[in-house]
């Protein structure tokens, strides 16, 4: 049977990242980088598309299961007729190449115990030639290479076979005896690496993070939850570079059965602000300037090049293709890889790009001499294109639109300049072009964007259809939070996009005409964050709170978010886990605590 998405744990090195499931079983990983090719696919397909289960043998799902505090180690205990037995996944931050790590412990009595390694490289579509050599497994196919040994220091018997194009192992474990499971990938043309010890490597990796979560220095309301939602971050980014991916997956639905499925396995610009504002507001300098480098050049160019997302290194090509042997989570079809809405044209990036930098600068972040220059240019590009329609921040894949969030952003992008500009007379650029700018947008949005009837600010211009992305107005300063158009934009955003208490981004009642998709979705979680942030700035803290601790309440066992949510069905929906959602928990969480503080 299919698990729900929230049944995965996730670990990782800080390079790639793979699913857990309660059942004990790796049903996704990508190797060596995000978003490289899976050699465990069953999550988009079915076993046969590679998976790795380590579990009591006949066992379901686990008893318990939980994250070592403040680490990325996860521990998942069975308690079976026999005994107790406790299974430690997690992945050492690498030297080189990337290992799994995965250790059984006896815990009491005893426990018989099974595994099932089916590797299948390129997203479970090739079974690799297995062989032995000094009594490991080694699985081969092009440019994959993966290595299998075992690691028993109380001479626990264990046998291990070929079984169905899968390597099988079964022993018993007693109270106090530990198995070790280590599993090492590199390219095939290049030596073996040099083995690591798998209870060093485990004592090493729990001191990696016990000094990384150390740094925190949030020590108000939800702290628990803001620092999973840290780690869990942590853990979406790509150490080399320092970009930082919207998740670890790809296609996992927004509506089950159906074709709104995605890769998330990139880098967004629109996350740029939001994600440097959380890292910064708990301490996270190092990995808040690693950001904004990453954006930096990711940027650089010519701004008619820019572009919404980019690979994990600044890659621009991400050509979206479908895998037609894959059926799909619970059969939603297609299961694509690379995202084609990377040729969309979005103003409000160049928002995103222009207030992220203001953000470290402010911050008081090492400045780079390029930084101004590029600023400079983007924003003498968006001078003679903010006029136009764009695809809009939902990425939507119907009509160009005049979308009203689009040219806020375009305000924001004008509003910094001046701001930086005032703040800072060694910065050359002539404020008042960019203050003009600035208040013709102003005017633009506020005659065109909004529904004086309604008292509210719409999707697009002309447009009789809301979008939760205009509840950031407040947000970014386009308008005070006290301003009445905010605040009937915020009541009017709770009746039209509600859901149970809850947020859409938008409507797709009956196949909504602005995306051009078909079927629908579930509430976004950032929204209903965003609608929390909101509430809390127009005075109704009370609600805001409230609203707050349910979404806290929708996390799974281990403190994880996908995007999206269903309150129909009660379940997460789409890709997991999902960086903006905990981003959102993040900036709530600390908004709120800072008002409690203020009194």
């Amino acid at each position: 049977m299919t698990q729900r998405i929230e049944d995965y744990a996730l670990i990782g090195d800080l390079q790639t990242a793979a699913l857990v499931g309660m059942d004990g079983s790796i049903d996704w990983l990508c190797l060596p980088r995000f978003d490289s090719g899976a050699c465990f696919a069953a999550l988009l397909g079915d076993e046969d598309n590679g998976h790795w289960r380590l579990a009591p043998k006949d066992a379901g799902k686990c008893t318990s299961r939980g994250y070592v505090p403040g680490t990325l180690v996860l521990e998942t205990v069975w308690e079976t007729r026999t005994g107790m037995v406790k299974v430690i996944d997690f992945m050492p931050q690498r030297e080189k190449v990337p290992e799994v790590v995965r250790i059984v412990e006896g815990v009491s009595g005893t426990v018989d115990m099974y595994a099932t390694l089916r590797l299948r490289f390129d997203y479970g579509s090739i079974v690799p030639w297995v062989r032995r050599s000094h009594g490991h497994r080694v699985a081969v196919a092009g440019p994959d290479s993966v290595w299998l040994r075992i690691e028993h220091p109380q001479s626990v018997p264990v046998k291990t076979w070929g079984q169905e194009l899968s390597t099988r192992s079964s022993f018993t474990i007693g109270a106090g005896e530990r198995v070790a499971f280590v599993l090492t990938w590199h390219p095939s043309h290049e030596a073996r690496p040099r083995l690591i010890e798998p209870f060093e490597a485990l004592e090493q990796t729990l001191e990696d993070w016990a000094r990384w979560t150390g740094q925190c220095r949030y020590e108000g309301p939800y702290r628990d939850a803001v620092l999973r939602s840290l780690i869990t971050l942590k853990a979406l980014t790509y150490l080399p570079t320092g970009g930082i991916v919207a998740a670890p997956t790809t296609s996992l639905p927004e509506d089950p059965g159906g074709v709104r499925n995605w890769d998330y396995r990139f880098c967004w610009l629109r996350d740029s602000t939001l994600t440097l504002d959380a890292l910064l507001a708990t301490g996270y300098l190092s990995e808040a300037a690693a950001w904004r480098d990453w954006l930096l050049r990711a940027v650089a160019g010519d701004p008619a090049d820019l572009q919404i997302m980019y690979g994990v290194a600044g890659e621009r090509r991400l050509p979206e293709l479908e895998l037609p042997w894959l059926s799909g989570y619970e059969r939603s079809a297609p299961v694509r890889v690379g995202n084609e809405a990377v040729d969309q044209l979005q103003l409000d990036v160049y928002g995103e790009v222009m207030d992220s930098l203001h953000l470290a600068h402010r911050a008081g972040l090492a400045g780079r001499p390029h930084a101004w220059n590029i600023q400079l240019t983007l924003l003498n590009f968006l001078e003679s294109k903010w006029r136009e329609p764009d695809e809009g921040l939902w990425e939507v894949r119907g009509d160009r639109r005049h979308f009203v969030y689009s040219k806020v952003m375009v305000w924001v992008a004008a509003d910094r300049a001046v701001k930086a500009l005032e703040a800072d007379a060694g910065l050359r650029g002539d404020a008042g072009r960019w203050r003009a700018m600035r208040d013709e947008v102003h005017r633009e949005v506020c005659e065109k964007g909004f529904d004086p009837e309604r008292n509210t600010f719409t999707q697009s211009y002309g447009s009789r259809e809301l979008d939760a992305a205009t509840l950031l107005i407040p947000r970014v300063g386009f308008l005070p939070p006290d301003d009445p158009r905010v605040i009937g934009t915020v009541d009017a955003v709770r009746a039209a996009l509600g859901h149970d208490g809850l947020i859409r981004r938008y409507s797709v009642r009956g196949g909504s005409a602005v995306d051009g998709l078909p079927g629908s979705e579930g509430t976004f979680l950032v929204c209903s964050f965003w609608m929390v942030d909101a509430l809390r700035m127009t005075g109704r803290v009370a609600e805001a709170k409230e609203l707050f601790e349910r979404l806290l309440a929708l996390r799974n066992d281990v403190g994880l978010l996908a995007e999206e949510y269903d309150p129909a069905s009660g379940r997460q929906l789409g890709n997991y886990p999902q960086a903006f959602s905990h981003i959102g928990l993040v900036g709530s969480a600390l908004a709120l605590a800072a008002h409690e503080a203020a009194g």
